[in-house]
C-alpha cells in the first residue's frame, strides 16, 4: 500500500537554507565520492580500474572526512545549532 504524499506547499525559511548551506561541502564532498565509485564500476569494463581510479577514491574519502570534521567542529563552535 502506498501514501500519497501531502504537496508541499511552504518554502524553506532562512534556517533551513542556511543549514543546507552550512552543509554544503560535506554533499560535495560525498558526491565526489559517488563520482569516483561510478567510474570505478565503469572502469570494470574497460579491462579494470587503473591506479588513478583508486587514487581519485582515496583523495575524495579523504575529503570527505575533512568535510565532516570541519562541519562537526563549526557546529560545535558556533553559538546556534545548524540543523
Amino acid at each position: 500500500m502506498r501514501k500519497q504524499l501531502a504537496p508541499v506547499t511552504t518554502e524553506p525559511s532562512a534556517a533551513d537554507l542556511a543549514a543546507i548551506e552550512a552543509e554544503w561541502p560535506l554533499i560535495a564532498a560525498e558526491l565526489d565520492v559517488l563520482d569516483a565509485e561510478i567510474a570505478l564500476l565503469n572502469a570494470i569494463d574497460q579491462g579494470g580500474p587503473t591506479a588513478l581510479d583508486w587514487r581519485r577514491l582515496r583523495r575524495a574519502e579523504a575529503r570527505v572526512v575533512r568535510a565532516a570534521a570541519d562541519f562537526a567542529s563549526a557546529r560545535r563552535t558556533s553559538p546556534h545549532r545548524v540543523a
